[in-house]
Order: C-alpha cells, then sequence, then structure tokens
C-alpha cells in the first residue's frame, strides 16, 4: 500500500468531530479520518440517482389584460395606484 501525506484543509467543526472521534475510539486521529473518508466514499458509490423532478403544468386560461412583455410598466401601475389609495386613507 502506498502512503502519500499531503495537506489539507479541513472545517474547524469537522475537525472537533474527527477528534472526539479519535479520542472516544483510542484511534490514532488519522486512521479516524482515513475510515471517514473511505466511508464517505463507499457511500457515494452507493447512492441510487433520484429521479428528477417533475412540476405538472396548469393551464391558467386566456392570457390576462396585462401585457406580459411591459411588467415592469404593470408593477409601476400597480405600485402607483396602492401609493395613491394609502394617501387616500390618511385624509
Amino acid at each position: 500500500m502506498l502512503i502519500m501525506r499531503t495537506t489539507l484543509t479541513i472545517d474547524d467543526d469537522l475537525v472537533r468531530e474527527l477528534r472526539e472521534k479519535a479520542y472516544k475510539t483510542g484511534s490514532p486521529f488519522k486512521e479516524v479520518v482515513n475510515k471517514v473518508i473511505r466511508v464517505g466514499l463507499k457511500q457515494i458509490d452507493n447512492q441510487t440517482p433520484s429521479k428528477p423532478y417533475k412540476c405538472k403544468s396548469y393551464s391558467l386560461g386566456y392570457p390576462p389584460s396585462a401585457d406580459l412583455d411591459h411588467a415592469l410598466d404593470l408593477a409601476d401601475r400597480l405600485e402607483s395606484e396602492e401609493i395613491a389609495r394609502k394617501l387616500s386613507l390618511r385624509k
């Protein structure tokens, strides 16, 4: 078996968990890291591909009276109407 030394950057929370696992099992840190990597690789290989999500589409009927090509104009008109409504309530 070829042993290779390498440098990894491991997130702090993972290091804490790995060190805790090493302490509880009495195993060396590097042995725990290698074991976790092996288990993770096997799990990735054994995953069954999930079915792609499909969303049913429903007809909304005839297109609305607003021209959706000019949605910003519609939004501006609706906002102006809402501002006018709020101002009329202040009177």
